[in-house]
């Protein structure tokens, strides 16, 4: 392990305690577990589909029974608000039950036109075992989204969480087990950045999925290159949040604002770039200011309203500070927030930013935290300028008292996800993923189980 890992540890961002520490897997652990999941994929992938589905459901099944227990697991790892984690967890158990009950269908057999007799099909069927490499952010999630389609569809997982969420990642592991999914066919492993590399390399890994950074991203996309295997990347975002008119301008603000706090602004959907009409700017920018002055530090366990949440860590929290500060001494203006506690905890205060330029690290670069960047425009056409100029293109949003000029609009957006006046359609049957540096690739819905499987085709001559 290099220096600049810290290792597998619980280290709770609200007090700045690491409460329990984990080892990291030797390198023989690791040639176990690609053993164990190239094993199962030998026995897994034979077993019929319909026969799969009751075993993912039941992951499904026991994430729900066990979401009170799930939830205070990841609020003291990563610092979600207590009741957010309880979401979280239950969205999960959703995520699997769509498979479970969708996945036979999405996976059939498809039948195509031939021109020359005989008959062809395209069969969708498993690769092999594929590693998964998720994030903090949403411990359960991120990972429901990758493991539901590819156990449905035959495939076995290696899982590598994030160094600050081992609790979780043992948690998902005891679940799996709980639910019969067989030895081998879900492995959590504690590697070390070195590992994965060579988990990449080895040649009975068959693809690699990456939820995380921009960094981690073209990392992790240049050894899958290297090694020809197929990769899923869901990298960072700063979507645009249009607000092109609204009758009732505090409601409006009132929206953006609660979307902008989930999970302590730290969702790579994020509505970071909120694009507002200029005869509306004032109101909604004194609406967000009103919301965010007052709030104080609190403790997420106890979830109190009035109070925010800690970011996942304290360099998180450290990162951000120094962004906004760069924008304020450039000459944006900052109306609420952006201050970062003192101590070892990671408590930022909700900040409104307005007079972000493009020589600001604002920017271009992504906030990954409770920060609403508010940017005033005279008319639709700046509106999509401003909305497009930018690296990412995860997903966006228009809100208009006019549903068919939000819809003109939200058309024109370079995203993977394009909203109409609702902040982000989210669902697990509907598919999120972005383009440009967002990444490419995409998890839920039909085209979750599109990614990691071989489109045979299949002809028999007359």
């Amino acid at each position: 392990m290099s220096p600049a890992e810290p290792g597998y540890r619980v280290l709770n961002p609200a007090t700045g305690e690491v409460v329990e520490t984990f080892a990291t897997a030797t390198d023989a652990e690791i040639q176990a577990a690609i053993a164990a999941a190239a094993a199962a994929y030998q026995t897994w992938r034979d077993v019929p589909i319909a026969d799969r589905a009751p075993i993912v459901a039941r992951v499904g099944e026991l994430f729900a029974e066990r979401a009170d227990e799930l939830a205070k697991i990841i609020t003291t790892e990563m610092g979600k608000p207590l009741s957010q984690s309880r979401g979280e967890a239950e969205f999960a158990a959703d995520i699997f039950r769509y498979f479970a009950a969708q996945g036979p269908a999405l996976a059939a057999d498809q039948e195509i036109t031939t021109f020359s007799g005989g008959r062809a099909v395209v069969q969708r069927l498993p690769i092999g075992p594929l590693l998964g490499i998720m994030p903090w952010n949403y411990p359960y999630y991120q990972v429901a989204r990758f493991a539901a389609p590819n156990l449905m569809l035959g495939n076995t997982i290696l899982l590598k969480h994030a160094e600050n969420c081992p609790r979780s990642a043992l948690a998902i592991q005891q679940i799996m087990d709980d639910a019969g999914v067989p030895a081998g066919a879900y492995v959590n492993v504690f590697a070390s950045h070195a590992q994965v590399a060579d988990i990449i390399a080895d040649p009975r890994i068959q693809g690699v999925s990456l939820t995380g950074s921009e960094r981690a991203g073209a990392i992790i996309g240049e050894l899958a290159g290297r090694n020809l295997k197929k990769a899923v990347l869901e990298l960072g975002g700063s979507d645009p949040y249009v607000v092109l008119d609204a009758a009732d301008v505090a409601g409006a603000a009132a929206t953006a604002w609660a979307t902008r706090m989930e999970n302590t602004g730290q969702a790579c959907n994020s509505n970071k770039r909120m694009i507002v009409a200029d005869g509306i700017f004032d109101d909604f920018v004194a609406e967000l200011t009103a919301r965010a002055q007052g709030l104080m530090p609190g403790d997420p366990a106890a979830d109190v309203e009035g109070t925010f949440a800690p970011l996942s860590s304290r360099a998180a929290a450290e990162g951000l500070a120094l962004q906004v500060q760069d924008a304020v001494d450039k000459g944006a203006t900052l109306h609420a927030g952006g201050v970062l506690e003192d101590g070892n905890a990671a408590y930022f205060s909700p900040a409104v930013l307005t007079g972000v330029t493009p020589d600001m690290r604002a920017y271009r670069e992504e906030l990954f935290g409770p920060v609403a960047v508010v940017y005033k425009v005279a008319d639709d056409d700046e509106a999509v300028r401003l909305a497009n100029d930018s690296p990412y293109g995860l997903g966006g949003a228009v809100f208009s008292d006019d549903p068919e000029r939000a819809a003109r609009v939200a058309s024109r957006l370079e995203v993977g996800m394009s909203n109409v006046n609702i902040p982000a359609a989210e669902g697990a049957e509907m598919p999120f993923g972005g383009v440009k540096r967002s990444g490419f690739g995409r998890e839920l819905g039909p085209l979750g189980m599109e990614e990691f499987v071989n489109k045979r085709l299949f002809f028999i001559a007359d």
